[in-house]
């Protein structure tokens, strides 16, 4: 998932919010801006729209992979990947891995900071009755360049485990539940496109058409910058 500005127009008082960055749903008295992830990872090629691993439901990460150095490894590439892409979220299938897995660094309605990852993922939606959906613009790092409105609720819960298979539960309202929904959409084969009507989703292609090689410019001055 991409980044988005449109965020910090919702924040609310800053005397009511505890602004600690959360890691792994939990608060932490500091953080650096660059998570030690990024600075342990390769960056892997994001895979597109139109190829197949992002159109089918992600395996399940099993026993005998968590706690393994692979799937250690797979999370700071996927962080360095996310950052050098100046995304919020990533999730396995857009760096050409077949895993229920994803990684976020996003901000929350009140600018709190969440960074992470969860495998296996399961979210608790609001009933359908009393939900209230959210119409932001949303983007994706698989189809570079294009963002569009997509309606999302504006509170979720995620239920999975980390990458060493303890149990995690992460909150999330504002663009951070879209985040979640978002990258657990990418788990289940669906992008943001398949909530789209056909009319916005030939925009969104024609605005990658537009737009995907200075985008990929960008990607590779970030990798630059990073490496020096």
């Amino acid at each position: 998932m991409s980044e988005t500005p449109l965020i910090h127009s919702r924040h609310t008082s800053r005397s009511t919010v505890d602004r600690r960055v959360r890691v792994q749903g939990e608060p932490v008295d500091s953080y650096p801006a660059l998570p030690p992830e990024v600075r342990r990872g390769s960056v892997l090629r994001i895979t597109e729209v139109g190829e197949e691993i992002l159109q089918r439901r992600c395996r399940e990460v099993t026993g005998a992979e968590f706690g393994s150095p692979e799937l250690s490894r797979l999370v700071d590439d996927m962080f360095r990947t996310m950052h050098v892409a100046e995304g919020a979220g990533l999730a396995a299938n857009q760096v050409d891995v077949d895993l229920r897995l994803f990684v976020f660094d996003c901000l929350d309605e009140d600018g709190v900071r969440h960074v992470g990852h969860l495998a296996n993922p399961v979210l608790d939606q609001p009933d359908p009755a009393t939900r209230r959906l959210i119409d932001d613009a949303e983007g994706c790092l698989s189809v570079p360049g294009a963002d569009m409105v997509v309606p999302r609720t504006g509170r979720t819960t995620a239920r999975g485990f980390d990458k060493d298979g303890n149990p995690l539960v992460i909150e999330g309202k504002g663009y951070f539940a879209r985040c979640l929904q978002h990258e657990t959409d990418h788990l289940e084969g669906q992008l943001y496109l398949d909530r789209l009507s056909k009319r916005d989703r030939k925009d969104a292609l024609r605005q990658t058409a537009e737009r995907r090689e200075a985008v990929f410019a960008r990607r590779t001055r970030r990798t630059a910058e990073l490496d020096g």
